[in-house]
C-alpha cells in the first residue's frame, strides 16, 4: 500500500478555520437541512471558502452514508454522504473529515455542501454584533 503525504498548511498553501459569526442555511427548494449560528469557514488557498456545519444543526436523516472517500493532504480522509432527497443527483453530496489532521482539527462532528447541489445563504448580517 502506497503511502499517502500528509501536508501542513504554509505560506505556499495557507489554510485557515474561522467561526463564522453570522446564520448559515443550507436549503434544498423549500426543505431545511441545515440551520446554525456556530458555522466555521474555512478558507483553503485559492479555493473557495467553504461552511463546515455541525452535524447537530444538520438534519442528518436526509443524508445517508456513501461508499465513496477521498484523501486531502492537507485535511486527511474524507468520507461522504448522499443527499436523498435529491436521488441520483444528490450523490456523495456532503462530505466530512471524521478524523482530520491536527491543523484542521476544528472540522471534526462537521460536514460539508456542494454549492451546485444546495442553496447556501450565509447571511453575516445575522451574527451577534454585526454591524451594518
Amino acid at each position: 500500500m502506497a503511502v499517502r503525504p500528509m501536508l501542513t498548511p504554509s505560506a505556499d498553501h495557507p489554510i485557515t478555520i474561522a467561526p463564522n459569526p453570522g446564520r448559515v442555511v443550507v436549503r434544498l427548494g423549500n426543505t431545511v437541512i441545515a440551520d446554525t449560528r456556530s458555522a466555521l469557514t474555512l478558507r483553503e488557498a485559492a479555493y473557495p471558502a467553504v461552511q463546515y456545519i455541525p452535524r447537530q444543526d444538520v438534519d442528518m436523516a436526509l443524508l445517508a452514508r456513501s461508499d465513496h472517500a477521498s484523501y486531502c493532504p492537507y485535511k486527511g480522509d474524507a468520507s461522504y454522504f448522499d443527499l436523498t432527497p435529491l436521488g441520483a443527483r444528490g450523490a456523495n453530496a456532503v462530505w466530512t473529515y471524521e478524523t482530520p489532521y491536527a491543523a484542521v482539527a476544528a472540522i471534526a462532528g462537521h460536514v460539508a455542501f456542494y454549492p451546485d447541489r444546495v442553496e447556501i445563504v450565509d447571511d453575516p448580517a445575522s451574527g451577534a454584533g454585526a454591524q451594518g
